[in-house]
């Protein structure tokens, strides 16, 4: 299982913030729990179609440091359309 981030280029309340992913729902929890992140954070389905947490460029820093694998935008995006097709294939 691999957990994945973007580039944190989404200003809001003074910071740039990224989103957080993972191959599995229980690896997102797990390695949130590991980074300090509340469970609060955590936005997915009816809410939102892509499971994630939203991070701060300082907890994505942290998050690399931990084995977290850095994505671009398109690579991001690569890893929603897949997830998404696991969730549709289920």
């Amino acid at each position: 299982m691999s957990v994945y981030v973007d580039e944190p280029i989404w200003p809001w309340h003074g910071l740039r913030w990224c989103h957080l992913l993972a191959d599995d729902i229980d690896e997102l929890h797990r390695f949130a729990v590991r980074l300090g992140i509340q469970r609060v954070s955590y936005q997915g389905p009816p809410r939102t179609a892509s499971p994630h947490y939203d991070l701060t460029g300082f907890e994505r820093k942290r998050a690399l440091a931990q084995g977290e694998i850095a994505c671009d935008r398109q690579g991001i995006v690569m890893v929603l359309r897949r997830l998404r097709g696991q969730a549709e294939a289920a």
